[in-house]
């Protein structure tokens, strides 16, 4: 393709989620872009994951299924083989909406100095009903060294050529992986938020975000402390405050998913 349309590549890791896999996969498949490589890493699925990724698999740039340390391994391996000039991953339980790469490409493009670019992402269940709304806004790397993250992962665009700096993930964060990047690439490059709706982030009762939420600000705190972060800080505060309330927050999040 052209300079004016530049390869964004894809990628989807995934384990054992057949129920949701094959709307995953149609979302990016089905986008107006014209150079999307898309790339699949499946954990060694059971559940009829396979049957799904065989059946669209002449339009992958790329899949595997087998056993892998896990989420954060899997986008890393996927990564390793993306060729884009721009790069995202979407979990296998979440979709993004008509148009959506195309509008963070120009984003991309008519900003050349940013880093990243996300926008507005839809809660849906696991029936696809729209649950809430994901408090996304614009943040920059003081805000996210105090818990003001704000980012919707399923909607952020990336240049590979920062990725090349600051990447991979780490792979000793089994949650917070995302959140270490972000500030990771926000100490290089702006952030850019756009007040778009690009995507749906799904919580159901195998979600990560619903039964293992407790482990997400720990491994936030390793961020902040290893970044020089201050035991009383705006961000320990916080996750005070979230400890507290973590009960009431996994109750909230539970009651969502009947819509």
């Amino acid at each position: 393709m052209t300079a004016a349309q530049p390869l964004v590549s894809i990628i989807t890791p995934s384990y054992n989620q057949a129920k949701f896999l094959e709307e995953t996969m149609l979302s990016v498949l089905e986008q107006d872009y014209p150079n999307i490589e898309y790339i699949v890493i499946d954990g060694g699925s059971t559940d009829g994951s396979l049957e799904i990724i065989h059946k669209y698999a002449d339009r992958l740039a790329y899949w595997q299924s087998r056993k892998d340390k896990g989420q954060t391994d899997a986008i890393n391996q996927g990564f390793a083989r993306a060729r884009g000039e721009i790069l995202a991953w979407l979990n296998s339980d979440d979709i993004l909406y008509p148009g959506a790469v195309s509008a963070a490409v120009r984003q991309l493009q008519i900003n050349p100095d940013i880093g990243m670019v996300y926008g507005n992402c839809d809660w849906i269940n696991a029936e696809g009903k729209v649950i809430g709304k994901f408090p996304a806004a614009q943040t920059d790397l003081i805000k996210l060294r105090r818990g003001h993250v704000h980012i919707p992962q399923q909607t952020a665009f990336f240049w590979a050529a920062l990725w090349r700096e600051v990447g991979p993930l780490d792979e000793s964060f089994y949650f917070a992986m995302d959140y270490d990047l972000w500030t990771r690439l926000a100490a290089q490059a702006p952030l850019l938020y756009v007040p778009e709706l690009w995507a749906a982030f799904r919580l159901h009762e195998g979600a990560k975000s619903i039964a293992e939420d407790d482990r997400c600000w720990p491994e936030m705190l390793r961020v902040h402390y290893r970044d020089g972060g201050k035991k009383i800080s705006p961000m320990t505060i916080k996750y005070t405050i979230r400890k507290l309330m973590q009960p009431l927050w996994i109750r909230l999040r539970r009651r969502r998913l009947s819509g």
